[in-house]
Order: C-alpha cells, then structure tokens, then sequence
C-alpha cells in the first residue's frame, strides 16, 4: 500500500514540476480528486522525493562577497552581474556597481583621486549626479599621452569633477619619464609637487588592474620600448596606476617604478577608501596579486572574475 502511493505520488509529481500540468488537470488525467492531488505532491516533498532550490541571484553574489572579504582581509566587496562573460561587457556593468558604490560613501569635504584606463572611463560615465562642497579631484598618475591611443585621462577627471560640481586637479606629465633623475627634477616643480601631494592625501581613490599583455592600455600608449616591454612581462603579472608588481604583489621593476610620476601602491594602502575596479578573465592573475599586496580595501568586480578568484 506505501509502496503504491510512493509511486503515485512521484507520478503525480512529475506531472506537476516536470510536465507544469495543472493540479486539476493531473487529478482528470490520473482519476483522482484535486484534493489528493495535493496531498500526494505533499507526501512526495515529505518524503524527499521532491526537492526545491532557490536560485536568488542577489544571496548568491552577498555570499561571493563576503567570501572574498574573508579570503583577501577586504573592508567591501561589490560583485556586478554580467549578462555575459565578456570584457567589454563586464568594464560596463562593474562601471556602473562601483559609480553606486562611490556615491553611497562619498561627502562634502572629500578628496577623490582617480587613476585612468577603460574600466575607469566606463565608470565615469555612470556616475550618480551629486554636488560636492568642499571636495577636489585629483589625478593619481601622470596622463598626457602623444599616442593615437586614448587613456581617457582627461575625460575621467572631467567626468568626475562635472558630476561633484568640484575642481579638477591635473597631473599634467607623462606617467613615465626617460631618466630617474628628470623625474625626480620634475617632482619639484611647485605646482606638480602640490598635485603629487594631493593626491597622497587623498582619503578615496578609485584605479583600475592593467595586465602585462601586448594589447594591454599601458604598452600601447608607447610609454615604452620593446626591450623594456620584454623585461617587464618576464617579472610582472600587472599594474596599478603604472607601478608594475609580481604574482605576489610585490614591486618588480624599481628602477622603472622610480621613473613613474603618480602615487605610489604604498600610498594606496593607507586609504580610508583604496577601491579598486577590474573584472575579466585575463586580468584574473593581476586582479589576485594586486589582492595579495593589499593595495585596495574595496573591491568591485562581476561575479566570473569573483568565482575564478575564489577557487584557489
């Protein structure tokens, strides 16, 4: 008798969660009342025989989140859902995450410095409009650039300072010199030297991960020669803010890093806010030793980049 309504009620079961038949419609095809019907689909969750999930989307990226706060010692962690697993696609929805991110924090009084690159340009378009008093933007690297590439330098400085109602402070020099000692000369000029300062005092900044591919933004903007691309891709995993580390996080070119005009991944670490923006597969190597060096207390990215992160 308890092995037919087992049967029965899987059948009944089926027919409900596999085939979406209506209960009154299962209780005319199998004879029975409608009332049966759905007791037996009770007996069946009972018994085991039916098990439902839910797949909430929203739970599922909290529990991603808090996984990577307690993986790489993180003050917050936002994870963007991409339609798909794309790069372009990705820069906007992580532009979009942290644009909410940064005017839920952000205040009169603040000084924001910003780095440069795509994923930062995306950003600065979806920025919530929101008048400052107080406040400043600062650029964290040098910018100027004589490549046909674009680093969308001067776009994000003026995307953020027209989106606060603030002033914008450049940082008007390549993002890499020729000599230690013309960059440290430079260093000196009174204006540069108070913009370097500003941007070391900054309570929040917002960069972008840069990988060691040949396309990658930095090589092709020319800043430098093939020799020295080389050099680097043999020690370097990536970069943050042009200042190139290894797959632990450390500064792997110092001789490089002393010609580099910006604020340095030291100074990042010492941030109220140090939020650092980057998703996509191949900047996953970057993405996971820039974590390890702990140069960002914020991170925002999409949920692929999040997974491949987590599984090591």
């Amino acid at each position: 008798m308890t092995r037919d309504r087992d049967k029965l009620s899987i059948n009944v079961a089926k027919l409900y969660y596999r085939s979406e038949y209506s209960q009154q419609r299962i209780a005319e095809e199998l004879g029975i009342s409608r009332p049966s019907v759905s007791r037996l689909l009770q007996y069946a969750k009972d018994k085991g025989y039916v098990k439902i999930q839910i797949m909430d989307p929203v739970e599922d990226m909290s529990n991603m989140e808090q996984m990577l706060v307690e993986k790489y010692n993180l003050h917050e962690v936002r994870i963007a859902s991409s339609t798909i697993n794309d790069e372009n696609e990705i820069k906007k929805y992580i532009g979009i995450k942290a644009a909410e991110y940064l005017d839920s924090i952000v205040q009169d009084g603040d000084m924001i410095g910003v780095g440069w690159g795509t994923t930062l340009y995306e950003m600065s378009c979806s920025l919530l409009p929101k008048a400052l008093k107080g406040s400043q933007i600062v650029q964290l690297e040098g910018g100027v650039t004589h490549s046909k590439w674009r680093n969308y330098a001067k776009d994000i400085l003026e995307n953020f300072s027209n989106n606060y109602s603030t002033i914008a402070q450049y940082l008007p020099l390549p993002v890499v010199f020729g000599s230690r000692e013309v960059k440290e000369m430079v260093d000196q000029d009174r204006h540069i030297k108070r913009v370097l300062e500003m941007g070391s005092h900054a309570n929040i900044a917002v960069f972008g991960v840069g990988t060691v591919r040949p396309n990658a933004l930095f090589f092709r903007l020319g800043y430098t020669d093939q020799e020295e691309q080389t050099r680097i891709q043999q020690i370097a995993v990536g970069d943050i803010c042009s200042r190139f580390f290894d797959a632990d996080g450390r500064i792997c070119n110092k001789e490089l890093d002393a010609r580099t005009v910006g604020i340095t991944l030291d100074e990042l670490r010492n941030k109220e806010h140090s939020i650092m923006i980057a998703g996509g597969e191949a900047k996953v190597p970057a993405i996971r030793a820039a974590l390890k060096g702990h140069y960002a207390n914020v991170f925002i990215t999409d949920q692929f980049t999040a997974k491949e992160l987590l599984k090591d």
